[in-house]
C-alpha cells in the first residue's frame, strides 16, 4: 500500500467507467431551498438559499449541527429525494437522477449484503453495471488489497469486524469508479483508532484516484485532515456561514497532523464558526 510520503500512483479507472477530466465544476448547487411538509403543521424550512460549487477532483467537507440539511443536500444530489425544492442542483452539468453512474454514495452503515463475500460485496456495483465477472472481480480484489482486506476476500460480513466492514464498503465505493463520491459520515460509528486508520486509507485512495468528494461529518478534526475546503452550515434552516480553505500540504497523514500547529489553528477556527452558526 502506498505510504503517505510517496508519490500518488496514476489514477486508475474502474472497468467500463469513463472518468471526466479534472478542472471543471463537478457539483454545482445554486440557491437551493428545501421545505418538508409536516402533517397538521406549516412546512419545515430545512435548507435556505444554499449555493456551493465543487471542482472536479476536489475534496470538500460539509459540517454543521444535526438537522441543518447536510444529508438532505447529499440525497438531492443523487436524485433519490423526491421533495419539492427551489434552486438548482447539477452533477457534471446534468440534473440529478436515481441510479446515476457518475455518483457513488457511501453511507454511515456499511450496508454489506450478508450472503455475499467481501469480494462479492466490493464487486457488486460493477456487477449491476454488467461488467464481466473476471474484470470486476480483479478490480475488486485489487481494491480490497489496498484497504487492507486482501486476505479476507472470501470472508462473509458476519466474520468481519465493524472496521473491516467499513473497509469493504470503502473498497466497494472506489470500485465503482464514479467521478463523484458522496460520503455521509462513513466513519462516524467507529472507535477513535480505527477511524484514524480508515481516514488514512481514504486519503491514500483519494490521492491516487482524485475523485470529487462531498463528505458530511460532525467531526471537525476529520474535516480538516481530509479536505481541501470545509463548508460550515448553520443550525436549521441550514445556511452556509463559511467556506474555509484548508491549506495544509498534501500528501497528508491524518495521524501525523494531530501534532501540527496549523491543523489545530484550523480546527479552532472551525469550532468558532460552528458556534456562531448555532447562534444565528
Amino acid at each position: 500500500m502506498m505510504t503517505m510520503a510517496s508519490r500518488p500512483a496514476p489514477r486508475r479507472n474502474a472497468p467500463g467507467v469513463n472518468i471526466s477530466s479534472a478542472g471543471g465544476i463537478a457539483i454545482d448547487i445554486r440557491n437551493l431551498t428545501v421545505r418538508f411538509d409536516v402533517a397538521n403543521r406549516p412546512p419545515v424550512l430545512a435548507v435556505d438559499n444554499v449555493s456551493l460549487s465543487i471542482r472536479a477532483g476536489e475534496f470538500v467537507s460539509l459540517v454543521g449541527p444535526s438537522g441543518c440539511g447536510k444529508t438532505t443536500i447529499l440525497n438531492l444530489c443523487t436524485g433519490l429525494l423526491p421533495v419539492a425544492h427551489d434552486g438548482r442542483v447539477s452533477i457534471l452539468g446534468k440534473e440529478p437522477t436515481p441510479g446515476n453512474p457518475d455518483i457513488a454514495y457511501m453511507l454511515a452503515r456499511d450496508s454489506l449484503l450478508p450472503w455475499r463475500t467481501a469480494l462479492g460485496n466490493a464487486a457488486y456495483g460493477l456487477e449491476i453495471r454488467n461488467v464481466p465477472q473476471a474484470e470486476r472481480e480483479a478490480h475488486a480484489r485489487d481494491l480490497l488489497g489496498r484497504v487492507g482486506l486482501g486476505a479476507f476476500c472470501d470472508a462473509y460480513p458476519k466474520a468481519l469486524s465493524h472496521g473491516m466492514r467499513q473497509r469493504c464498503a470503502l473498497a466497494r465505493t472506489f470500485c465503482l469508479g464514479s467521478p463523484v463520491f458522496l460520503m455521509d459520515e462513513p466513519f462516524g460509528a467507529l472507535d477513535a483508532q480505527t477511524k484514524l486508520q480508515l481516514e488514512d486509507v481514504l486519503m491514500e485512495l483519494w490521492s491516487a484516484e482524485q475523485r470529487t468528494v462531498l463528505f458530511v461529518t460532525h467531526d471537525l478534526a476529520e474535516a480538516v485532515a481530509l479536505s481541501d475546503r470545509v463548508v460550515v452550515m448553520s443550525a436549521r434552516p441550514g445556511r452556509i456561514v463559511a467556506d474555509v480553505p484548508i491549506d495544509l500540504p498534501r500528501p497528508r497523514s491524518v495521524r501525523a497532523l494531530q501534532k501540527d500547529e496549523a491543523f489545530h489553528h484550523l480546527y479552532a477556527k472551525l469550532w468558532a464558526l460552528l458556534e456562531e452558526g448555532n447562534e444565528h
